[in-house]
């Protein structure tokens, strides 16, 4: 049987909410943090989420590119038509505030455009997915709940709730959404640079990529990232953005975001 880009999508949300219900798992104790070369805190939640998750969706015989993985050489990942890309935790510095602003985050990736992509807040409940397919949509809290009560509900009954994004179509101020926990003097300098441009400017900070998706939502207008990311902290929200009409711009370039490069650090980017 020929498996589709829903089949993928499916497996994707029933993976990302069960990886999300490990990291609860861990949430709720008195958990260690250890840290990277890079000074980037790890805790056990990241590397169980990302198990559930290579455990879901190994059947499909798609290589990874994911943050708690060995990185495989460029020589052998340039040849990958399709991978996923997994942040199994994206906001581990929010994990550790325990702030909830934390999410976990699937893309599959097709010569290196995201076709698909799932953002699952554990705390809040909340579900965002897409696809090239189908479009962006949200599941809002309530309806998450309900629905994952039956742990192998499947894909109608998700996107039965599903909201289709955006979900506001205008704003009546610029709003622009900035890291929580990255805000530099870059970031500032094009958040005065707005103020000069529009007569009220409001600012909005989040965690994670929680912040591209409320770009997707129609919540806020901009979110602009100066500094370094990895491609698995903005590929699923690539997509979400993506595919309910906003733009992933890479600022050097001024393209959308390639994925699966031989260097796989983000150059700074606008999400709009």
């Amino acid at each position: 049987m020929k498996i589709t880009l829903t089949d993928l999508l499916g497996a994707a949300i029933q993976a990302a909410v069960d990886a999300g219900n490990e990291i609860l798992k861990i949430y709720e104790t008195d958990f260690s943090v250890e840290y990277k070369n890079d000074r980037s805190p790890l805790t056990a939640a990241d590397k169980e989420s990302n198990e559930k998750i290579i455990e879901s969706l190994n059947g499909f015989n798609i290589p990874f590119l994911s943050e708690e993985n060995e990185l495989v050489p460029y020589e052998a990942r340039k040849n990958w038509t399709y991978l996923w890309i997994v942040d199994p935790l994206d906001g581990t510095k929010e994990f550790v505030k325990r702030n909830g602003e934390f999410t976990v985050n699937i893309a599959l990736v097709k010569n290196g455009v995201p076709i698909l992509g799932v953002i699952y807040s554990p705390v809040f409940r909340d579900l965002y997915f897409a696809s090239e397919e189908l479009g962006s949509f949200k599941v809002e809290r309530h309806d998450v709940i309900e629905i994952f009560q039956n742990k192998k509900p499947g894909f109608s009954p998700v996107m039965e709730k599903a909201k289709k994004l955006p979900l506001v179509n205008s704003l009546s101020t610029f709003t622009i959404v900035a890291s929580r926990s990255h805000l530099n003097s870059e970031t500032h300098h094009h958040i005065e640079t707005r103020k000069k441009q529009y007569p009220t400017v409001e600012l909005i900070n989040a965690g994670s990529s929680i912040k591209i998706c409320l770009v997707a939502e129609g919540k806020a207008n901009e979110y602009p990232r100066f500094g370094p990311t990895m491609e698995w902290d903005t590929a699923a929200g690539h997509a979400i953005a993506e595919f309910a009409g906003k733009k992933v711009i890479d600022v050097s370039t001024g393209k959308r975001i390639e994925y699966n490069r031989e260097i796989i650090t983000n150059n700074s980017f606008l999400v709009c």
